[in-house]
């Protein structure tokens, strides 16, 4: 049946936040995400200890463009001669000039921090991506895949069904789940990261991975996990909070936004967490500070997105 291998790309040097997967049939690979330049050592690594050439990985393939996806794949790509870049169309178009990219991400977490998250990274040659259309099927060595466009988290989104292991690829379309603050059961919150967060579209997203009937999502933060249903009755009741307060927004002063969208997000974060007698700590709270940051940052533009509308 082959292997399906999670990597802990150890993204920000913290382990289990971020993974990639290596698929292998027959000595040949794909690999699903590939975090940042720094994580490329570690999927070549694993690559070798299942007995893959970098000159037989005949696929990599990204969810979406945001830099903890897809920030090295250029350096996959050229580590790996033959393979190709599959990819939604929107971020086939950054891949191959990533200065917007760049400059975006420099801005938000300025030049130091930026190189020691990302690293370099490099323009990919057209000739080395095939752009994928929704719904579209790839049969590789057995495998069949199904590319679904995945909107809700981000607009360049996709996810990935493997008919055969029935598992889906969800990138960030099924929510966060690290396995340190699980205590040893699994809990699940969405993510709504600037600049695309969409409530509705987040929800038929759910419903469109559900409708795969797939057993197993291989999450991107982080690894995979079954009972699909139940978690996406919590997803969809975190980005239900989420959404209301967004609703609240129109009352607080613009200079207060953010403040009063991370004590939501962490309120519903713990909300989640207490529906699975979870206890989040210190220490938990300090790992999820960069999350409950973003997150709330995406749902005030979000509000603001909609504001300049009226």
């Amino acid at each position: 049946m082959g292997t399906v291998q999670t990597i802990d790309t150890e993204y920000a040097n913290i382990h289990q936040v971020a993974s990639a997967y290596l698929l292998e049939e027959e000595g040949r690979g794909v690999v699903v995400e590939t975090n940042t330049t720094y994580a490329i050592p570690k999927i070549l690594s694993a690559m070798k200890s299942f007995g893959i050439e970098p000159e037989n990985l005949d696929f990599v393939i990204v969810t979406h463009v945001h830099l903890d996806h897809a920030g090295g794949a250029w350096a996959l790509l050229e580590a790996c001669p033959n393979a190709i870049l599959l990819a939604h169309p929107k971020t086939a178009k950054h891949l191959m000039d990533p200065s917007l990219l760049i400059k975006s991400a420099t801005s938000v977490y300025g030049k130091e921090n930026f190189d020691s998250l990302y690293g370099e990274i490099k323009p990919i040659p057209k000739e080395k991506i095939r752009i994928m259309e929704d719904g579209e099927w790839l049969e590789w060595k057995g495998h069949s895949f199904q590319f679904l466009y995945t909107k809700g988290h981000a607009n360049h989104h996709f996810c990935i069904y493997d008919q055969k292991t029935n598992g889906i690829y969800t990138g960030d379309s099924f929510g966060i789940s690290y396995p340190q603050l699980e205590n040893g059961k699994r809990f699940i919150f969405p993510t709504t990261t600037p600049t695309d967060f969409d409530f509705a579209e987040a929800i038929r997203s759910l419903d469109r991975i559900l409708e795969t009937g797939a057993s197993l999502a291989y999450l991107t933060h982080f690894g995979p996990i079954g009972d699909l249903k139940k978690n996406a009755e919590d997803l969809k009741e975190g980005l239900t909070l989420c959404q209301e307060a967004i609703f609240q927004l129109s009352g607080i002063a613009k200079g207060e936004r953010l403040s009063f969208m991370e004590s939501k997000v962490e309120a519903m974060i713990q909300t989640l967490a207490t529906k699975h007698s979870i206890h989040l700590t210190d220490s938990d709270w300090k790992l999820l500070r960069l999350d409950v940051n973003l997150n709330a940052q995406g749902l005030v533009y979000a509000f603001e997105k909609t504001e300049l509308k009226r």
